[in-house]
């Protein structure tokens, strides 16, 4: 099923300060809609012939999957196509042993500088393919969890780099509250623009000032009305 093309509109609008190699910071509390908003990125550019690295940080590749059929937006022919370059941190963590292949890769939510290698090698496949991409990092919360609050900041620093020397736009997830106020406040000066989901309402802060929209979780994904 494709997006609406009103949705898709209403999608960019949301996003109209986010420029080529900026950083997206999307953030709240649990179960407000972050992850769904993620997925609604990925498979717009998708649609739009914009090709996406996909980091899954808190439950596997196969999860990523069928969580999107949930919404009609089928993932599989995509990955198949090359167009999706998907990173699984968690699968291997889970004791299943599984094979790297062209366009999914595994690694380890303890193991950040490997998971750096991968974009590395990710961001360039999709640069390749495209002079417009997308990225995703859903989410940080295992990587706070198993890893010193300030190497996750590297990290961050590192992806934001490598989205930003290949000129594609990237997001990364974090669920407020999760590690101390002053990490949180470094992880929001690396962002271009932050997007604070509350479950009825996205606060928007970017350089251009603050905006906000009303926002429900539907069927067919997320959607956002009275941007002001």
């Amino acid at each position: 099923m494709f997006m609406k093309d009103q949705e898709v509109k209403v999608l960019e609008d949301l996003l109209e300060d986010v420029a080529p190699g900026d950083l997206i910071l999307v953030h709240g509390p649990p179960k407000v809609g972050k992850s769904i908003f993620c997925y609604q990125f990925l498979y717009s550019g998708l649609e739009g012939g914009e090709p996406c690295l996909y980091i899954v940080a808190d439950y596997g590749s196969r999860q990523l999957e069928q969580r999107m059929m949930e919404f009609n937006w089928f993932l599989r022919p995509y990955i198949q196509s090359g167009d999706v370059y998907i990173i699984d941190l968690l699968t291997r963590l889970a004791g299943v042993k599984v094979e790297d292949s062209v366009t999914l890769r595994f690694s380890s939510v303890q193991n950040l500088t490997d998971l750096m290698v991968k974009v590395g090698v990710g961001t360039r496949s999709l640069f390749r393919k495209s002079s417009k991409f997308r990225s995703v990092l859903d989410s940080l919360t295992m990587m706070f969890a198993f890893n010193p609050p300030s190497l996750v900041l590297r990290l961050v620093k590192a992806y934001k780099t490598r989205i930003s020397e290949a000129r594609g736009i990237g997001v990364v997830v974090h669920t407020i509250g999760t590690v101390e106020p002053s990490i949180e406040t470094s992880l929001m000066d690396l962002a271009d623009l932050k997007l604070c989901f509350d479950g009825e309402k996205i606060q928007i802060e970017s350089s251009a000032g603050r905006r906000s929209a009303q926002y429900t979780i539907t069927d067919n994904g997320i959607e956002f009305w009275g941007i002001k």
